[in-house]
């Protein structure tokens, strides 16, 4: 296959029809196929490296994911981003930080507190830059977050959050298209290390909510525009 990311090790192992849904997935995942956007099964195919009948396969196991939806006469499109899907999203999520918060303020060390700075501090860098690459963006907001879970110590947290973030994608490039609401999730991120700091759980644990809670409306303002 001709996509990077479909030749990462992991995936070297497994039949064809299988990387390419996990390449698709992954792609709208990430918002690099839009909401919307038909999926043509031999543009797809001629640019992935494959025949069409992988492409098709991943296609049907998209739609049963509802990542794809069909519409008549008009084929496969990436199914748009729906309020409810966020709201269900970011409702399993704002639990699942909630407990990795409270364990995380059990479990980290000071280095581990020092390197959560840095890498809050690594995001608010990003944002200072007029243009900053919205990919990278999302990456170093999934870092800051990515090492609070894996403060927890709880493999299965992590595990379950890992598979979690996933759905994540989708949103985290709605609400970082917004400039205004990077500064603010930079001031919480600060707010929220203050708080581990300082073993204050219940104070980090409200600043995670109201975290997740700012980012829930950036997206519905990004959805209503």
């Amino acid at each position: 296959m001709k996509d990077n990311e479909a030749a990462e090790k992991p995936e070297e192992y497994m039949p064809l029809r299988e990387v390419v849904f996990l390449t698709l997935r992954r792609q709208i995942l990430r918002g690099e196929l839009k909401p919307g956007e038909r999926l043509m099964e031999i543009a797809l195919a001629n640019r992935l490296g494959v025949s069409r009948t992988p492409i098709r396969e991943a296609i049907r196991k998209l739609e049963h994911d509802g990542l794809v939806v069909m519409i008549p006469r008009r084929g496969a499109h990436v199914a748009e981003i729906t309020r409810q899907e966020l709201c269900d999203v970011l409702e399993v999520r704002k639990s699942l930080d909630v407990l990795a918060i409270r364990k995380a303020n059990e479990f980290m060390t000071g280095k581990d507190l020092k390197n959560l700075r840095a890498a809050g501090e690594a995001f608010a860098v990003l944002v200072t830059q007029k243009n900053a690459d919205l990919s990278m963006l999302g990456e170093a907001d999934e870092h800051f977050h990515e090492m609070i879970y894996q403060g927890t110590g709880n493999r299965r947290l992590i595990q379950i959050l890992g598979n979690l973030r996933e759905q994540m994608y989708r949103f985290r490039v709605e609400y970082l298209k917004d400039k205004d609401i990077r500064q603010t999730l930079v001031e919480e991120h600060d707010a929220i290390v203050e708080a581990l700091e300082k073993r204050d759980v219940e104070e980090a644990v409200r600043m995670i909510e109201l975290h997740i809670d700012n980012q829930y409306s950036a997206i519905n303002r990004a959805l209503d525009q």
